[in-house]
This record gives C-alpha cells, structure tokens and sequence, in this order.
C-alpha cells in the first residue's frame, strides 16, 4: 500500500459560511483541517505517495498544501480549477499518477474514521477486488445493494430508483457508502465514461464482471463533514476519541 488520492475539490455549499472563503478541505475539526487528518490517517497506514484534487480556491489550496505536515509523504496535486469533474471524472484525472502495479486508495477529504486501512487493504487483496468499499449499516437515502459482500446494485429510498447490475439469488443487503476505497489500477482500462461522472457509475457499470467488494466497519467512529450539523457531531467525535483521531 504505497500510493493514495485524496478527493478534496468539493465546493463545501452546505458548510456555508465556513466555505465562503475557504475550501471545504481547509474546515478544521479538533484544532486540525480536514486535509491535514485525511493525510494523517493515510501515512500512519504507511501511504509515501498522495495526489490532491483541487477545485474551489485552488490558489488557496495550494499554499495550504505547502504548508501541510506529510510525515514524510510525497504530495501531488490534480487541478481541476478548469472544470469540476466529479469523482470519477477526477480519477479519471488523475490517472497519470496511480498507474502501476499496486491498488491504491481513495479518500474523501470530508470523511473523519477509524478505519483500519491495511486490514481493508488485505481484504481487497485477498478477494481479487476491482474495488473494495468501506461501507456500514446506517440510515441514509442511498445505498449500495450487495449480495454475499458483492455489489449487485444501487437504490435510493426515498425516489425508489433502483439499478440491478445482476440478478442475487437472496435478497441484496443494503449498506451505506462510507467515502473510502481501495482501487486496483486496472480499472483505467476499464473505464467507458469520460468527462463529468460519477465512479459509483464506473462501479455499477463492472460489477456484473468484476468483483467489487464491501468492507464493513463500525459506523459508530466515523463521520462526514458535509454539512454545519455534521461538522459538529464530528466535532465531538474527535473530541472524545483523540486515541482513535489523534494519530501524530
């Protein structure tokens, strides 16, 4: 587990005002940005190779990233500032630096957890995984459907839209998409959608024929900082947690 990217070009718009000025990416949480805990949480997993995609402020962004603590790590940025691509269309982006032989991973800037990434890592591995999903049981709008930790699907509750990459033969399970992942980099090859996309769509376009894998966590250590009221519950979280927040 050598190489990372970290998805950090949202506009931040529920987070306003805090976003007015600045990029979601540089809201702190516990006395540290959001970048900062996201960089953290992949060197202590033994990362030395991250890409940044940036998009609101990029000028900002910039001088932030310069000023980071890397631990040792090699940061590289992917500028969108020309169009926002989305997170597939910012993989998609940043393709030149995560080719290779190894899976990498894929972080949400916004996401604060304890997920263990070297024992995702090793799940991803030993499944033959396209991709692995860090997911949960928890109540939202949208979920991922997977049958025997295999995705089959996607739903949305609330519209009833319902996507069947295959038929299960038992009834899908659905989980809560927790905003990381471990890609192989084979799915470059794989990838039919160009411009402004989604990866969940890349997802849902191979899981009849490759393998993309859950893996499931405790959704009680972790957070996403997508909104003011979130912001605070992360907030807390940390606050409570340093042994599981605070790694340097």
């Amino acid at each position: 587990m050598h190489k990372a990217m970290i998805f950090a070009a949202g506009l931040g718009t529920r987070l306003r005002p805090l976003t007015s000025e600045k990029p979601k990416a540089l809201v702190e949480v516990g006395g540290k940005s959001l970048l900062q805990r996201a960089i953290d949480k992949l060197t202590h997993a033994g990362i030395r190779y991250i890409v940044i995609n940036i998009y609101h402020f990029p000028a900002l962004m910039r001088e932030a990233i310069a000023a980071l603590e890397t631990h040792g790590a090699e940061l590289v940025i992917s500028d969108e500032s020309d169009c926002l691509l989305d997170t597939g269309g910012g993989l998609l982006r940043a393709a030149e630096f995560l080719h290779g032989e190894e899976p990498f991973v894929v972080h949400n800037v916004d996401i604060v957890s304890d997920i263990n990434l070297g024992q995702m890592y090793q799940e991803h591995i030993s499944n033959n995984a396209m991709a692995t999903l860090a997911v949960s049981k928890r109540e939202t709008s949208r979920y991922f459907l997977f049958h025997d930790k295999r995705l089959c699907g996607w739903e949305n509750i609330h519209t009833k839209a319902l996507i069947q990459c295959y038929q299960a033969e038992k009834p899908a399970q659905r989980m809560a998409f927790s905003g990381i992942h471990i890609i192989s980099p084979r799915i470059f090859d794989l990838m039919k959608r160009t411009g402004v996309f989604s990866i969940n769509k890349v997802y849902l376009d191979l899981a009849r024929e490759h393998n993309i894998m859950a893996f499931e966590h405790d959704p009680a250590f972790w957070a996403d900082v997508g909104s003011l009221e979130k912001l605070e519950r992360a907030e807390m979280l940390v606050r409570a947690n340093p042994e599981k927040f605070d790694l340097y």
